[in-house]
């Protein structure tokens, strides 16, 4: 297994979003192979890059799939109340 190679990884993840942890850091920075891990497996979102823990949209089809992983989310996305309470209906936000 090449962990560089994208097409390589997207089939990886594609089955088991949490092999994200394993792919380069380059890849774990492409927002395709990001957003196919984190529909199978929410928390995923923890092992991709910094860029897209504060990419709305990634993080929402990662709490789509896993309310838990708004903790991975970015600081500046968790401190977004608008974002936090539109992101799950877990949240209290009354």
């Amino acid at each position: 297994m090449n962990w560089s190679n994208k097409q390589q990884v997207l089939a990886k993840v594609a089955q088991d979003g949490s092999e994200l942890r394993k792919a380069s850091d380059e890849l774990k920075g492409n927002r395709s192979v990001v957003m196919t891990a984190v529909a199978q497996n929410g928390r995923a979102l923890g092992s991709a890059s910094d860029e897209l823990k504060g990419d709305k949209e990634v993080v929402m089809a990662a709490v789509a799939q896993n309310g838990q992983a708004l903790y991975h989310a970015s600081d500046k996305l968790k401190g977004d109340k608008e974002f936090v309470c539109s992101s799950s209906t877990k949240w209290s936000c009354t």
